[in-house]
C-alpha cells in the first residue's frame, strides 16, 4: 500500500538539510531501486524551485511499504529525523487516484 510522509522542518534548517542530504537521498535512491516511490522532494520556503538561502518548509514522500508500521519506521530512521531538520513526520495512507 502507499503512505505519504509529511515532514515540517525546524525554523532555519538548510545547514542541517544539506550536511544531512547524502544519507537521506541513498535511503531514497534504495527505494526508487525497488521500484516503491511514487514520488519524493522538498518544498520550498519560497514560490521557487531553486530557493536558495531562504530554504525549505519540508518533505514529501509518496512511496509503497507494507504496512503503517513500517512506513513510520521507516520515517523515524531517516537521516533528517537524526540531523533535527524536522519539527514533526505525519505518516498516513494514501490511495493513489491519478495518474
Amino acid at each position: 500500500m502507499l503512505y505519504a510522509i509529511v515532514a515540517t522542518d525546524v525554523a532555519n534548517s538548510l545547514e542541517k538539510r544539506l550536511a544531512a542530504r547524502p544519507a537521506h537521498l541513498e535511503r531514497l535512491n534504495a527505494m526508487k531501486a525497488e521500484g516503491r516511490i511514487v514520488l519524493a522532494g522538498p518544498m520550498p520556503a519560497i514560490d521557487s524551485i531553486d530557493p536558495g538561502t531562504a530554504g525549505f518548509t519540508g518533505s514529501l514522500i509518496v512511496a509503497e511499504f507494507e504496512s503503517l508500521k513500517d512506513a513510520q519506521a521507516w520515517a523515524d530512521a531517516d537521516p533528517y529525523v537524526a540531523a533535527g531538520v524536522y519539527a514533526g513526520v505525519v505518516v498516513k495512507p494514501f490511495k493513489q487516484v491519478l495518474p
